[in-house]
């Protein structure tokens, strides 16, 4: 097979947010050892004119909170002109080759509110073919 599922581990690592203002949501925490880059991806489900929605990749050398910083250049950022216009769209955020072992994305809101949907990970095993981790509950692949 040659599917996409071959090549990539698809992961739920964070939950949907509430709208707010001053937003600060961490992702799980992703080891990267096996891994040649991870793509975040989190829907845009509300927005409130001059709203500012951004995802940032951060890293850490250690497996927690503490001591994670962004990663330069991986901030995806969007501001609402009015009310809803940016709803239904994602903000999508890749980081190749990090410099440390641990990742993970971060949600904001500054402003005025924005409301998030779930945050999917999408990596890229060094080693293929991939294999999908628990929180995929099942996998479905055609090919004509």
């Amino acid at each position: 097979m040659h599917g996409l599922l071959d090549n990539y581990e698809v992961r739920y690592v964070g939950a949907a947010v509430a709208a707010g203002s001053s937003i600060d949501s961490n992702s799980s925490i992703i080891d990267m050892d096996g891994y040649e880059s991870v793509m975040f991806v989190t829907t845009i489900t509300d927005s409130v004119a001059t709203g500012v929605a951004k995802m940032v990749v951060q890293e850490n050398d250690e497996n927690g909170d503490a001591g994670m910083a962004d990663v330069t250049g991986t901030a995806a950022t969007v501001t609402c002109a009015v009310n809803d216009d940016i709803n239904g769209t994602v903000l999508v955020t890749e980081y190749r080759k990090p410099a440390k072992r641990y990742v993970q994305a971060t949600r904001t809101s500054a402003t005025a509110n924005i409301a998030y949907g779930e945050v999917i990970a999408i990596l890229k095993p060094l080693r293929r073919p991939a294999e999908q981790g628990a929180t995929v509950s099942d996998t479905a692949y055609v090919s004509n």
